[in-house]
């Protein structure tokens, strides 16, 4: 076989082989692109690189994750192992997001020159799917002298690993010079990337086809019907939990915990058509509206409406807000004030945002396939997020 690479308008295509069967899957932003393609059926030109592209997606079809397994069965293992096994690796999360997450143990303070933040590495996750035997190494970074005098600020990011702006976000805040001034008003704990596997293979699960963001409180209560309901503990939630609990142990109240998220196309185009299939709850013609623009999740157990409030407004200069919809929502929930939706208890739902006791808690949610952004927009929307939110707990304590 030939391989080639094409990128084609804003959508870079994959393609690869699974047993036999040429895939192609879709990337979020343009890249390099690897077909293979038959070298009898190769010839230079366009025309043939649509056509090969056509019947690749034809292919395909049978791997999209709403068609795996059989309509109305939930998936067993085998339905698990091929979803899994033809997510494809697109990213390198151990040389894209490792060296940057290192590199802030070297940030100093301007005045005394000592260092502002300590690297933790937390716990490892295995490789699935992967020729690579190493484990994915999980990294924290804290602020070096803890004190008991400061409230304590905790920001997650890549807990949907395919939501990009979550983890460069993250790690622009902390790099991005206002980190020592921050430093200097809170104790501050920033996870850039919890789910690297997903962060690998832009997906919004982990390997084992859990969604992290509904696994951080397995026992919570079930809701038929509503669209957030706890999932599994997945590896990825268990060790953030345990450092938490153990490492972090010494910390008794959050004042702050902000979970940097993206809504994106793919949500409604492939994820939630996966989410039918793996529940066997089979096909949903309908299709959801995606919002365009940044929003904050609420929690209806504390609400903080000037909180919310003023980092809209942060967010506001950098990027533009989520309009409601026609009925006054955004992704079908109530709209409490601009840009912003209220659900219920996220630690009953078993989102990230609720696994400490943080007053001040926030899930953000940045738009990247909007016409009006890019990444470097929405890199900067979630620290303009994370600054308004701390600069007005500054001004309240």
């Amino acid at each position: 076989d030939i391989l080639h690479t094409y990128v084609i308008g804003r959508t870079a295509l994959y393609g690869t082989v699974f047993k036999g069967i040429p895939l192609l899957t879709r990337l979020c932003y343009p890249t390099m692109v690897t077909m293979t393609i038959s070298p009898a059926r190769f010839v230079a030109g366009t025309a043939l690189i649509m056509t090969t592209i056509s019947s690749l997606s034809t292919a395909t079809e049978a791997y999209h994750p709403s068609k795996i397994g059989t309509t109305g069965k939930p998936w067993g293992i085998d339905e698990y192992n091929i979803w899994r096994d033809t997510r494809q690796k697109q990213r390198c999360y151990l040389t894209d997001v490792v060296p940057k997450i290192q590199a802030l143990s070297e940030l100093e303070c301007s005045h005394t020159k000592e260092p502002l933040f300590e690297v933790v590495r937390y716990g490892d996750l295995v490789h699935h799917g992967d020729e690579d035997p190493d484990k994915f190494p999980l990294y924290a970074v804290r602020s070096i002298n803890w004190s008991e005098d400061k409230p304590n600020v905790f920001i997650t990011g890549g807990v949907h690993g395919y939501e990009t702006s979550g983890v460069e976000g993250a790690l622009l805040f902390l790099s991005g010079g206002k980190a020592e001034h921050y430093s200097r008003h809170f104790n501050v704990l920033v996870v850039p990337c919890v789910s690297p596997w997903g962060y690998e293979r832009i997906q919004r699960w982990t390997a084992k086809g859990t969604d992290p963001n509904r696994s951080f409180n397995p026992d919570g209560e079930i809701v038929e019907g509503r669209s957030f309901n706890p999932e599994a503990a997945t590896d990825e939630s268990a060790a953030l939990i345990t450092f938490l609990r153990e490492e972090m142990g010494h910390v008794k109240d959050w004042t702050c915990h902000l979970d940097l998220h993206e809504t994106t196309d793919t949500d409604e185009t492939e994820f939630r058509p996966a989410k039918n299939s793996r529940d066997g709850l089979g096909s949903d013609d309908g299709k959801g509206e995606i919002p365009d623009g940044f929003y904050l999740v609420q929690d209806e157990t504390s609400m903080k409406e000037e909180w919310f409030k003023a980092m809209i407004d942060s967010v506001r200069e950098v990027t533009h807000i989520a309009p409601a919809d026609t009925e006054g929502k955004i992704i079908g929930e109530k709209v409490t004030q601009e840009g912003v939706i209220v659900i219920p208890c996220k630690k009953s739902l078993g989102l990230c945002a609720g696994v400490t006791n943080a007053p001040y808690r926030t899930t953000t949610e940045v738009y990247p396939d909007s016409p009006n952004a890019t990444p470097e927009i929405c890199n900067r929307a979630q620290v303009a997020c994370i600054e308004g939110a701390l600069d007005h707990i500054i001004s309240v304590i």
